[in-house]
């Protein structure tokens, strides 16, 4: 039988992170392999959501491998649903390809993230590139890291100056919208990055790649590691008025400047944000 742990004790939330990150490696290296062999390609929501044979795949591996080593856990995925259970001692949330389109194109920015979330809050969380090798990972009141590099977050850049990164939806109204919101807002940032991975855009703040980043319209799975990886690594995340961060919007930059960088978003009108909004459990 496997070891049941307590997830609320530090160095549970300690092996719950390097199960997350054992887990995230490998099933990149699933996602690589199915890549090797020729894709299928079918669509979801729309003509731009994407979805593989990869990341059914990688899911379906993932969801075996968390069964087998905690059996008592729920899991939510992308591409499979939920599956929580009242009892459920921690709840899996898994993204099995954060990326889908970059993948599919042969882009080498896309990952598999994983985070574990225990009554509500999120204790551990892997970020993995599998075309990079770059594995992002933190635990709730342990930091984050890149490999075994400690993050700090980024650098303390005036608007003016700050890149930022940001994603767009699926929906073509709204992704016309977010346009609109970009292009005001090149006016008053350095410049814009469009990445198309939310897991690595807020992982790449945690390691100060970019200055700043902001996004709406997103799922629990594409955010809620990075949020974790974000928060340890000294970033100020928020969603719009005063909101928490969180899938209906989050944003984040460096504590000198992410006040102006929140009001600058709302007076945008940057949203999505619902007055109910509760966020993912990362303040």
């Amino acid at each position: 039988m496997p070891k049941r742990s307590d997830p609320t004790a530090p160095d549970d939330r300690i092996e719950l992170t390097q199960l997350a990150v054992d887990l995230a490696v490998r099933a990149g290296a699933l996602a690589l392999r199915v890549a090797e062999r020729g894709l299928s390609v079918s669509t979801k929501s729309s003509a731009t959501d994407v979805v593989t044979d990869a990341d059914r795949a990688v899911e379906d591996f993932l969801r075996a491998e968390i069964a087998r080593a905690r059996p008592g856990d729920s899991v939510l995925g992308e591409e499979r649903g939920d599956d929580r259970r009242r009892a459920s001692a921690a709840r899996w949330l898994i993204d099995p390809i954060d990326g889908t389109v970059n993948f599919m194109l042969g882009l080498p920015i896309f990952a598999v993230s994983i985070a574990v979330e225990v009554d509500g809050e999120t204790v551990a969380a892997c970020v993995h590139n599998p075309a990079s090798g770059a594995v992002f990972r933190a635990t709730l009141g342990g930091g984050a890291f890149l490999a075994e590099r400690r993050l700090t977050g980024p650098r303390s850049a005036p608007l003016a100056e700050a890149v930022v990164a940001t994603g767009f939806g699926y929906d073509p109204r709204e992704r016309a919208r977010q346009g609109v919101v970009a292009g005001q807002l090149l006016a008053h940032v350095g410049n814009i990055r469009r990445l198309g991975s939310a897991a690595l855009d807020l992982c790449h703040l945690a390691a100060g790649w970019v200055d700043f980043y902001y996004e709406g319209g997103l799922n629990e799975w594409d955010v809620a590691a990075g949020l974790l990886v974000a928060s340890e690594a000294g970033v100020r995340l928020s969603g719009l008025g005063g909101r928490r961060a969180g899938p209906a919007m989050v944003a984040g930059g460096h504590p000198d400047h992410a006040d102006e960088f929140f009001a600058l978003l709302t007076s945008l009108s940057a949203g999505p944000v619902t007055s109910d909004e509760q966020g993912i459990g990362i303040s």
